[in-house]
């Protein structure tokens, strides 16, 4: 089965739900939920869980649960990630981004993630929507991460940190996520399929703004 990325636009606020596009392309398919095309959302204050959230950049060790076994997972990610934010870049029909502020590390958005992959791989679906119906605000609310925004990228079958950031930049609703200075947080999870899924790996980055 190929490397799967899905393309659709989930929620821009806690209030307003954004048109809903599914596309699926044959050799590769990503799927992006965040502000610019992928899944966002913005929320006031009362939407978002009471604690506050805890960034764990700069030399602070963090534990992620789920990284498919990759090496230098988060620190790969992290570079990949911010080398792309701060050269720019044309995000197709989503349009041209100049120069964001670099990401850092947040271990409670890296558990929504991971909770998300896990349960993807664990019941077989690839959804932004979990299969109890929760949402990515749902899901990074329960975490106890106070946000002001948030977006999401979803991935199946792709084997390494490098192809799977290949083809989010590619696709221009989760290159628009990836670009998006109003993010100030990110973290991401790979949980690896089981016999009978549909994908040999399940990936999921959240973005973040805290409150």
């Amino acid at each position: 089965m190929a490397a799967r990325f899905d393309a659709s636009d989930a929620h821009r606020d806690v209030f307003r739900r954004a048109r809903a596009i599914a596309a699926a392309a044959l050799a590769a398919a990503v799927a992006a939920c965040g502000g610019g095309g992928g899944d966002a959302s913005s929320a006031p204050g009362s939407a978002a869980a009471p604690a506050a959230s805890t960034p764990t950049g700069g030399g602070t060790t963090t534990t992620v649960a789920s990284t498919c076994s990759l090496p230098d997972f988060r620190t790969g990610l992290l570079a990949r990630i911010n080398q792309v934010r701060a050269a720019g870049a044309n995000c197709g029909s989503d349009g041209v981004f100049g120069a964001a502020p670099p990401l850092v590390w947040n271990d409670l958005l890296t558990a929504a993630a991971d909770g998300h992959s896990k349960d993807m791989a664990a019941k077989n679906y690839f959804s932004h929507t979990s299969a109890d119906g929760r949402t990515l605000g749902d899901r990074v609310s329960a975490t106890g991460y106070a946000w002001t925004m948030l977006g999401e990228n979803i991935a199946a079958g792709y084997a390494t940190t490098n192809a799977v950031m290949d083809g989010w930049i590619a696709s221009p609703g989760h290159c628009a996520n990836l670009m998006n200075a109003s993010f100030a947080e990110v973290g991401v999870a790979c949980v690896p399929g089981t016999a009978g899924d549909t994908y040999s790996t399940y990936w999921t980055m959240d973005l973040g703004r805290p409150r």
